[in-house]
């Protein structure tokens, strides 16, 4: 048993499966975004974890486990948060303590690293910060508002900028279908215009969903109406066609999503374009709706 204090439910990128996942917050700094359910459990309200907990949790997981692991991830929904001396000593305890460790990973909010310099940016990457996974979710800012996300265009290609000169890799996630009808076109206009000016290392799309309903976010845009996923494919075809990439890993293969693309962009552009023309046209292999889960 791995001697870490876990407040569930736990939530880490599909690509984090192997990995230790050690958190250092509870919760989300923010936790504000009306489409996103991950974190609105009473248990997961956001806290930063104590110090010394998070050090001794690493050195008794050392004990057991220190040659075994190779990856960890810093939970929960945005460690970044916390201030660069306390990831720095963190850093510091896992290169201790799990030395035969080779990637660290978290999810990053925009916001949190307005307050961080780019020096300190620099000096999280040297500690050993090899991949941040950015929920950008659009780049049309009233799309952002709309859902309350708390971020703008600028904000999210700011941060994009101080990971990318550290030389941090950046996993960057779009929500298709967030605009709903009315801001579609926009949406994913703007969506391809923030990863133009930014080129991330990864590019994933996701199906926004709604497990336990619409309400929430409704609330804040009452005008939002779900696309169909004939809509979905017109969205992304649009997005694809805009998207002007030199060399990012394109995946779309998440559980919401109806159609599973996966290539590399620029390169693979007209393939998965010809993937999607095909869905519009009713010709290609669709995940069933009963694998969809969510």
């Amino acid at each position: 048993m791995i001697p870490i204090r876990y407040v569930e439910p736990v939530f880490r990128p599909p690509s984090e499966a192997e990995s230790l996942i050690l958190p250092v917050t509870d919760g989300c700094s923010w936790n504000q975004c009306t489409f996103c359910e991950m974190y609105t459990a009473p248990q997961k309200a956001f806290r930063a974890r104590d110090e010394a907990e998070v050090i001794e949790s690493l050195r008794l997981t050392g004990e057991r486990y220190g040659d075994q692991i190779r990856r960890v991830f810093l939970a929960d929904g945005d460690a970044l948060v916390l201030p660069t001396r306390r990831l720095l000593t963190v850093l510091d305890a896992i290169r201790t303590h799990l030395p035969a460790v080779r990637r660290i990973s978290s999810y990053c909010l925009p916001r949190n690293l307005r307050k961080k310099s780019q020096q300190e940016i620099d000096e999280l990457a040297a500690a050993g910060l090899k991949m941040v996974y950015v929920g950008a979710e659009s780049g049309d800012d009233a799309v952002l508002a709309a859902v309350n996300k708390g971020e703008t265009f600028d904000s999210t290609r700011e941060a994009l900028d101080k990971l990318g000169a550290a030389g941090i890799t950046r996993s960057v996630m779009l929500l298709n279908g967030l605009g709903g009808k009315a801001l579609s076109a926009q949406h994913a206009a703007q969506s391809a215009r923030l990863i133009n000016a930014t080129q991330p290392e990864y590019l994933a799309t996701l199906v926004v969903s709604f497990p336990q309903g619409e309400a929430r976010l409704r609330a804040g845009f009452p005008g939002w109406e779900p696309l169909t996923q004939h809509e979905l494919f017109v969205e992304m075809e649009a997005l694809l066609s805009a998207l002007e990439l030199k060399r990012t890993v394109f995946r779309s293969d998440h559980a919401s999503n109806w159609l599973v693309l996966k290539g590399t962009l620029g390169a693979d552009k007209d393939r998965l374009l010809a993937q999607v023309r095909q869905a519009l046209s009713g010709q290609a292999a669709l995940r069933p709706p009963w694998a969809r889960g969510l």
